[in-house]
């Protein structure tokens, strides 16, 4: 993050992105779902491809997108089969060849670039593929003995088919959001499509406002949760929300593959991978903005879909918001967003304690700075008869508190049996029961 912040507000930032989402829907006929899968790539720093048949317009959607922003680098390329990496990270510098260094050029290549455009990324071979996965993932040109920086934000890559092997499944991988451009045939469609085409001859649009980088990147950094001015918030009961539908959701998704294989002929199993599931709560910030807000809500947490499955795929969008439906009921009927509250805050109370030994030796009702504080001290007073704790009362305090929580569903039940283990290694560590 940058010494010096860009100006911002965030309810300028909102009306500016709206504005440039508007403006792309009105160019691009009958894809938006896909732009607002694009934009939340590019609030979240992420990277996004597009699959589709040939002349469904993919490259003029990447362009109209990258069109709106000013104040950045934009690399665009058509893989094949013959290129090397140094057609994406610069040609060999000679002067370090000659010294028996191999050592790239990176001006005006991807490593320089704040945004890529790769079309027909399958195209290219495997070698080349795993050279970008570094440069994708980690914002760094790793190659041999060269290790710099790069300034990439978001890639967008189009394909025409998916070509599946060890190298590819890496690399989708890197691409968390991923769409299918399915072709439009009504007639309405149609015309809307001819029309555009009549008026910008096929190229994209230049509006008269357009997004400085700089506003991109601070946004994104609000969205990423490291800006130091401002915060989306996410409340524990939406977290734990979140969660059980993603699980739900790769179940219920196996399940459907396990049935009917025929569907899916390159698919053993539907894999969420540790880097995709984090990715949950950025995406869950970028709908809280987007509606305008500076915390999120249960109902973001159905737009997990534009990260969890293909857009473009009816039956995917359908089961995931199935899973989200049936999970957000059952928690709600169950009283149990009440109780999830108040047994993340004591987890986090519990994992302050192991941090901080020494407050076991104080009365725990009088830590400062902790949320479940007060809650404890009205529970001891109501249960236990008494005002504050003793030394000698913490341990009976935590014991009786946590069995006071009730195990209204399946989630909550896994949960509270960690939290027994976490009592457990607070009192003994190493293993030893209390009784």
């Amino acid at each position: 993050m940058d010494a010096t912040p860009y100006p911002f507000h965030p309810d300028q930032a909102l009306e500016i992105f709206r504005e440039a989402i508007l403006l792309v829907n009105r160019r691009i006929i009958n894809r938006k779902e896909v732009i607002d899968q694009i934009f939340s790539a590019m609030l979240m720093r992420e990277h996004a491809l597009i699959q589709s048949r040939t002349g469904a317009a993919k490259s003029l959607l990447a362009q109209q997108i990258f069109s709106m922003f000013e104040g950045a680098n934009v690399f665009m390329v058509q893989a094949s089969k013959e290129q090397q990496p140094d057609t994406y990270f610069g040609g060999l510098d000679i002067e370090e060849l000659k010294k028996g260094r191999i050592m790239h050029n990176t001006e005006n290549s991807l490593v320089e670039s704040e945004f890529g455009f790769i079309d027909e990324i399958f195209d290219a071979n495997d070698y080349t593929l795993r050279a970008l996965l570094t440069t994708l993932n980690e914002r760094a040109l790793i190659l041999g003995v060269q290790q710099v920086p790069a300034r990439v934000h978001s890639v967008i890559a189009a394909t025409n088919y998916l070509r599946v092997s060890e190298i590819t499944e890496a690399l989708l991988d890197r691409f968390i959001f991923k769409a299918l451009f399915i072709p439009a045939k009504e007639a309405y469609t149609q015309f809307q499509i001819a029309q555009r085409y009549l008026q910008h001859k096929g190229q994209p649009s230049i509006p008269e406002r357009r997004i400085p980088y700089a506003l991109l990147k601070r946004t994104s950094d609000i969205i990423r949760g490291v800006d130091a001015e401002f915060s989306v918030t996410i409340p524990y009961h939406v977290i734990f929300l979140a969660n059980s539908v993603i699980r739900y959701y790769e179940m219920q998704k196996n399940r459907m593959i396990k049935e009917h294989p025929e569907n899916h002929p390159h698919v053993k199993d539907y894999y969420i991978s540790p880097r995709t599931y984090s990715r949950a709560m950025d995406m869950l910030r970028v709908s809280a903005f987007l509606n305008g807000r500076m915390e999120v809500v249960p109902e973001d947490v159905e737009n997990l879909w534009y990260l969890y499955t293909v857009v473009g795929i009816r039956e995917e969008k359908e089961l995931f918001q199935k899973c989200y439906n049936t999970i957000y009921k059952q928690l709600t009927s169950s009283r149990a967003f009440d109780e999830i509250n108040r047994l993340l805050e004591f987890q986090e109370f519990l994992e302050y304690l192991k941090k901080n030994p020494d407050a076991m030796q104080h009365p725990l009702t009088e830590i400062e700075g902790q949320p479940i504080r007060r809650t404890l001290k009205e529970w001891a007073k109501e249960t236990l008869g008494i005002t504050d704790a003793s030394v000698e009362q913490n341990r009976r305090l935590l014991e009786g508190y946590f069995k006071s929580f009730e195990p209204l569903t399946e989630e909550l039940a896994d949960f509270l049996k960690h939290t027994e283990c976490d009592i457990q290694e607070l009192f003994h560590p190493g293993g030893h029961i209390w009784t």
